[in-house]
Formats: C-alpha cells, structure tokens, sequence
C-alpha cells in the first residue's frame, strides 16, 4: 500500500508505447478493424465540435452493438456497418453522458488502482492537466507487472504466503460459465447481464477446458463473421487468429505469491481456480489481487467503494 503510495502514475508510463485516438465522427466499423490491428483493447474518444476527449471505446461496446442489433446469420447488423462512434454514443447512452474518468500523471499508483476499482472499469487514461493529452492508458495488468517488478526490493509480506483459499481472495459464488457447444451469442448475454470479463468454458462433464473472454469477441470483427453468432464457443475459440491466453489455473491450496508470479508471468488477467478434477471452483483477478495488495491494507473493501 505504502509502495503505491509513493509512486504517481507516471513511473509507470512505459518510455514507448503505443496510443490510439479516435474520432467520434470515425465509422464504428473502422475503429473496430483498427482496435484488432493494432493490438489495442481500447481506444479516447476525441470530439472535434467539443475540443476535448470524452469518452472511451472499448470491447465493450462491440460486445454491446452486437447483442442489442444482432438477429440472424442472415441478417446484416447495418449498425456496425454504417453508424458513426457518436451515433452509438447517442443511441447507447441516451443523453446520459458520465463524464471521462481519468487521472494526472501525477497521482499516486494507490489513487490509480482506486479509481480503477471504484468506477468498475479497466481502462484510466493518465491525461496531462496542462495539455489536455492523454498520456497513457493503465490498466490492472500494468499496475500489477509494475507492483510484481519493484515491489521485489520490498520486504516479503506475510500474507503473501497464505494460501488463495485462507485469504478469500477471488471470486468462488455463482461463478459464470458457459458450456463449450453454446453459441457465441449466449456469451454476449452472458457478458452483458453478468457484467463479467472472461468465462470459464467447460464440457459435458463439467470440466475447464477453456476460456471465453471479452477480448476474443473482437476477433469476430478480425474475422469478419460478426453476422455469425450462432457459432459455438468452442470452434470460436478454435477460429482465434492470434495466440491469445488460453486456460490457466490454480488451486485452493497455492499461495497467494505463486498466483502473483503465475499471473505477471503468463501476462494474464485471470486465473480460473479450479480443484483437482479441473472442475472450476471460482476466478482469482488482476482486480481482486490488487484490492487484496494496495485497497484491503487501507481499510477500503468492495462493498464499501461500489456503495460510494
């Protein structure tokens, strides 16, 4: 917490990096196509008309156009095809504009992983105050490779060595999953009414052999079978372009550092906990590992932030 403390944003702003900006009046279309190809999960939004950013692309949003527009393979989703970023914007957000959360660079890494936490999103732009540019876009990977690199000169705290399942930390009630033969479309619903990042995909038996995540839903843009969500997860996840993180797991009874190391090794941003069947027990996040490192020692827990 302390460390967190001591650090601003702009420590860990990476010397090269690469940021893209787009317009609201570009094609949603376009934007998607240029998300998957520069490798990018995200993207400001700037308003020409307003001189300022306002917002952010996301998966999200593709996740969302897809499941309120989507009919039949048939079908063609003119909204995709023809709309514009700020036509969605209208449409989606109904007049009720939240203004960009964002942070200077020159905040604390504690003030980060709060903002992140409280407002429920994975993606805070580091914006100049004096320009007005953003910087920087941090996420919970980057904070924790960060904390996981420089926080190796820090003493070892305790509860580090403490298993997953003696500490709490993760996810373990009411777990979404998704069987491998659904389609990609029940994904979507399932990304949108449970609000949930990734999905544990299992077989018949009920075993993990699989995970579904937000990220690989832009890959049908990639592909250019958006019209196509009656295919099953498990031939989505087959179609997959790029070597993307497949299923890794840990156990109850590993330690809350083996799963730190798991993680910022295999540059993930989950871990499926499962039991010694690979049956799937829960799901132990980047945000849940930085609530349990830098908020919990404050005196700040989940229920407290989202209630504020």
């Amino acid at each position: 917490m302390n460390f967190m403390m001591q650090h601003c944003c702009y420590d860990a702003v990476p010397t090269s990096n690469k940021l893209v900006v787009f317009d609201t009046t570009l094609q949603i279309k376009k934007a998607f196509f240029a998300l998957v190809a520069n490798g990018v999960r995200a993207a400001p939004l700037w308003d020409s008309k307003q001189q300022c950013f306002v917002g952010m692309l996301t998966i999200t949003d593709f996740i969302n156009i897809l499941h309120r527009y989507y009919k039949s393979p048939l079908v063609q989703i003119y909204e995709i095809e023809e709309h514009k970023i700020e036509t969605w914007r209208d449409v989606y957000l109904q007049g009720s504009f939240k203004p960009l959360v964002c942070i200077s660079p020159s905040a604390s890494l504690f003030d980060a992983v709060y903002s992140l936490i409280k407002n429920k999103i994975h993606r805070l732009p580091v914006m100049d105050p004096a320009s007005g540019n953003v910087l920087h876009i941090l996420t919970h990977k980057r904070l924790l490779k960060f904390l996981h690199i420089f926080g190796a000169m820090l003493p070892r705290l305790r509860f580090l060595q403490k298993t997953v399942h003696q500490l709490g930390i993760g996810t373990f009630r009411d777990v979404a999953l998704i069987q491998e033969n659904s389609s990609v479309y029940t994904a979507l619903e399932i990304f949108v009414d449970r609000r949930v990042s990734a999905l544990p995909v299992v077989n018949d038996a009920g075993k993990v052999v699989g995970l579904y995540s937000r990220f690989d839903v832009i890959h049908l843009a990639a592909q250019k079978n958006y019209n196509n969500l009656e295919l099953s997860v498990k031939e989505a996840l087959r179609q997959r372009t790029l070597c993307l993180e497949g299923v890794l797991t840990c156990y109850p009874y590993e330690t809350l550092e083996v799963v730190i190391d798991r993680i910022a090794q295999e540059q993930v941003h989950r871990l499926v906990l499962v039991d010694d069947d690979q049956n799937p027990k829960g799901i132990v996040s980047l945000s849940d590992i930085l609530q349990a490192l830098v908020l919990s020692p404050a005196g700040f827990d989940p229920d407290t932030l989202s209630a504020q």
